[in-house]
């Protein structure tokens, strides 16, 4: 006897439940492909999200170790004293020399604002509207290098105008607007107290040293035999080459000052590796969460789609609880449904997301990188996605009674 009640127990095959699922899902296509859109768009935001966040940090760290880390400043630590021997200078002539000979240094150079309440910048055609007072800075070839200036027009000056003195001038882009000088092919002139300097150029941009754009840059070799530089504060710009940081910032101040390097101060970048591993911890975390947000709003689509199939197969449950299907065998086909669902999604996520880091990536010129380890197991993020999302309605699915699903009003 017991064996026959035995002969009776209810089963469902694993084979029997995916065709069960697949069967529910092909049976209202356009709602399970609007069910699995929410995976798909928390899947594809996902992958996305990391292969960006891959990507830009390759980019991050490449754009810091260009600028951020391959520069270096060296400044006076003492007070600039008014008829200081020259001797007692804190950087000697020939201190872009000295540094431009160190392996790893690019280019270097002395720049300072020219301190003297005398300068007075106007053009030979008299203006409607007088200039404000603007600045004068004396610049070496090599710091002007170094700062990376961008040139609209023109061409800068070199060594060869620095060490005859030739008075020539660079305009920032904000004082050539003052000034009312937009071209410099005619030989534009300029007047600095009683010299008259021809204009070589407009800078419109620069990486370092933002205050030449709002400055009249003359060459240092000019500024010191034109101007007064006994209050001048002198400060040494140096581009190295990635890496060369550390290096050329423990070498500095004993190149320039080898007699009493302690009195020059010597800013190098910190060390690059520790500084760009939290930036890009910090953009990942930001991105992860995005992507974790769009998972979440993709399981609460599926949950409520498919708590509204329990609500509408209720007749169907009941039947099959009539039958003899046990409550874990309707949870199950359920659960077999919704994640079926998250794992279409995942596949097509995967699919798309992938798409939308290539096509960035391309527009922006960007190396695209993305790691495996994080777009293959997509289509089973999606699974278990559609798995959690599918707990509550398969239960409240298995919690229907067959008496109360099949009645009638």
């Amino acid at each position: 006897m017991s064996r026959w009640k035995g002969s009776l127990r209810s089963s469902l095959a694993a084979r029997d439940l995916l065709g069960e699922a697949a069967a529910a899902i092909t049976r209202r296509p356009g709602r399970s492909l609007l069910t699995a859109l929410g995976t798909t768009v928390g899947v594809a935001a996902f992958v996305a999200t990391t292969g960006l966040a891959a990507t830009a940090q390759s980019q991050v760290g490449e754009h810091f170790d260009e600028l951020v880390a391959t520069e270096v400043r060296v400044t006076d630590t003492q007070q600039p004293a008014g008829g200081a021997a020259e001797s007692d200078a804190p950087f000697p002539a020939d201190a872009q020399q000295r540094l431009e000979r160190l392996a790893g240094v690019e280019h270097a150079g002395l720049y300072w604002k020219v301190d003297d309440d005398d300068l007075d910048v106007r053009t030979l055609v008299a203006l409607s509207r007088r200039p404000r007072s603007l600045g004068v800075m004396a610049v070496s070839p090599g710091a002007l290098l170094a700062a990376r200036p961008d040139v609209g027009t023109g061409r800068l000056f070199d060594d060869f105008h620095d060490r005859r003195g030739e008075r020539v001038a660079l305009l920032g882009r904000h004082a050539a607007e003052q000034l009312g000088i937009t071209r410099v092919d005619n030989q534009a002139a300029i007047f600095i107290s009683d010299h008259a300097y021809v204009v070589l150029g407009i800078i419109d941009h620069v990486e370092r040293v933002p205050e030449l754009l709002q400055a009249v840059v003359v060459p240092s070799g000019t500024a010191i035999a034109d101007f007064a530089n006994e209050e001048a504060d002198d400060t040494v710009l140096i581009e190295v080459a990635p890496g060369a940081a550390g290096l050329i910032g423990s070498q500095a101040a004993m190149a320039v000052r080898p007699q009493d390097p302690d009195r020059l101060a010597v800013v190098a970048p910190p060390e690059p590796g520790a500084l760009r591993a939290t930036v890009e911890s910090d953009v990942t975390a930001l991105l992860y969460g995005l992507a974790g947000l769009s998972l979440l709003v993709g399981m609460i689509g599926i949950a409520n789609t498919t708590l509204v199939a329990v609500l509408e197969r209720r007749s169907e449950i009941g039947v099959r609880r009539a039958l003899g299907a046990r409550r874990r065998h309707v949870a199950g086909q359920f659960l077999a449904e919704s994640a079926t669902l998250g794992t279409l999604g995942g596949v097509l996520g995967a699919s798309l997301g992938i798409l939308v880091v290539v096509v960035v990536s391309a527009q922006r010129g960007w190396t695209t990188t993305l790691d495996p380890a994080l777009t293959l197991p997509a289509p089973v993020i999606g699974a278990v996605t559609g798995l959690l999302a599918g707990l509550q309605p398969s239960w409240r699915a298995a919690r229907v009674a067959p008496a109360d699903a099949l009645r009638t009003d």
